[in-house]
């Protein structure tokens, strides 16, 4: 009887934030210590545990930074390992424990279903089992599709065994944003750079970021109701209307800005490729050190835009910043309400709108910072390079490989906080007051 007490006492200080922060940790330990071995790497020998670690948080977390060229170094043993943390990463540690479950036949609790529906933003825990069910089996229908497609293309340049193997790596990457390539064969940290004018890579690999992106919950509505796009959900209208803004306005810019030297097909290829991939998949078909300041700040507030809220992308999602940029219209207009799609949007929302932006910002700026100081690199290097870690990205401009320690182990923690989100970090770390019903006294406070 004491012995369950104290079980009861324990599983009770762990909320759902809790549940989802301590699952990424240990996926992200138990995979650097098999990437450090020497069954993970080509050379047989240990891999530097810091650079091991790494990896593994960026495969975790959905990112694609990397020490190591991911062709060249890692065995194919340690490619298994990155590609499953990448599938485990992108679905999240509870939707994939979940799925087990049900595979095993054991009863999922009230308090899983809890945690899976904190997991996956779901706005409630009824029919949360079956929309588990739902995503694993969508996931996999599509990176089967998107392997597919790609596939005639990697078997003309590596043959049958090595087309199919890199046709699934690369679906599976794409799908969950997460950038790893296995070009390094060709040339060492080239990305998808040899595949810039093929028109099935380049709209495969930017279809499977962009449903990657869209966020669970948006493809249950559009399975569920097809083109009545009035029964969608508000979050629903929110994505799509967001995905065609940040796919349409920065590919004219970077059309008319970056490519000129480029063919017509190469060019249209290459400014939708670069206006897809920083929400937030990491792969490129481009150089980024050939871009102009204008297109690296373009890139770089993309990366941190992101994808949608419950999606396989981080950043600062798509729904935060809408209702920000709608909040401001709404006072501009002295508005007595914030209201989207003839739908009222509650002041909480805004609040944690407001303070998903202001973490982010001030972790990529903090880091930006610190590394810049810390390596002499450029501000424009390291403000490129923390975009891409908190908004788990992948992007580089090339320095990642020859930082030091530290800024690895700041990369590290910007990659992990981007992945779980400030909000459940501190959720997780703060026990909420019970403040009754008593309130302050009000003041005025000059803004503006």
């Amino acid at each position: 009887m004491k012995m369950r007490e104290i079980k009861r006492k324990v599983l009770k200080q762990f909320s759902s934030a809790r549940i989802i922060l301590f699952g990424f940790i240990i996926m992200i330990f138990v995979g650097a210590s098999i990437l450090s071995l020497p069954i993970s790497s080509r050379s047989g020998e240990f891999t530097p545990f810091i650079d091991a670690l790494f990896t593994a948080t960026s495969a975790s977390c959905v990112t694609g930074l990397i020490v190591y060229d991911t062709a060249t170094h890692w065995s194919v043993f340690g490619k298994i390992i990155i590609i499953a943390m990448i599938q485990c990463g992108g679905l999240g540690v509870v939707t994939m424990l979940t799925v087990f479950t049900q595979v095993t036949g054991k009863k999922i609790g009230l308090r899983d279903r809890a945690t899976l529906q904190s997991a996956l933003s779901a706005p409630q825990i009824g029919g949360i089992v079956r929309l588990t069910s739902f995503i694993f089996k969508a996931t996999i229908i599509i990176e089967m599709i998107g392997a597919l497609l790609m596939f005639p293309s990697f078997m003309k340049d590596f043959g049958i065994t090595k087309g199919i193997y890199y046709s699934v790596f690369h679906s599976i990457s794409a799908f969950c944003n997460a950038g790893f390539d296995l070009m390094g064969d060709v040339s060492k940290f080239s990305s998808l750079t040899k595949y810039q004018s093929d028109i099935m890579i380049n709209i495969t690999i930017m279809l499977l970021i962009l449903i990657g992106g869209l966020g669970f919950l948006i493809w249950k509505d559009i399975f569920d109701y097809r083109f009545d796009i009035k029964r969608y959900s508000t979050q629903t209208k929110i994505v799509l209307t967001m995905t065609f803004i940040l796919v349409l306005f920065p590919s004219i810019l970077f059309f008319f800005t970056e490519f000129s030297t480029l063919d017509i097909k190469t060019r249209v290829l290459s400014s939708l490729f670069q206006a897809v991939t920083p929400r937030t998949a990491g792969f490129n078909t481009i150089d980024y050190t050939k871009f102009s300041d204008n297109g690296i700040a373009m890139t770089v507030i993309l990366m941190l835009i992101g994808g949608g809220s419950g999606s396989t992308a981080g950043g600062i999602k798509m729904s935060t910043v809408f209702i920000l940029a709608v909040t401001m219209c709404s006072i501009l207009k002295q508005d007595k309400e914030v209201a989207v799609f003839k739908k009222r949007i509650e002041p909480d929302i805004i609040k944690n709108a407001v303070a998903v932006l202001f973490l982010d910002v001030a972790l990529f700026i903090a880091g930006s910072m610190l590394i810049s100081g810390i390596e002499g690199f450029s501000l424009k290097e390291t403000m490129f390079e923390s975009a891409s870690a908190v908004a788990t990205v992948g992007l580089t401009l090339g320095i990642t490989p020859s930082l030091g320690t530290v800024s690895k182990l700041l990369l590290i923690c910007m990659m992990y906080i981007g992945r779980v989100g400030g909000i459940t970090l501190i959720f997780a770390a703060v026990t909420p007051k019970n403040n009754g019903n008593a309130r302050y006294p009000k003041d005025q406070v000059a803004v503006g």
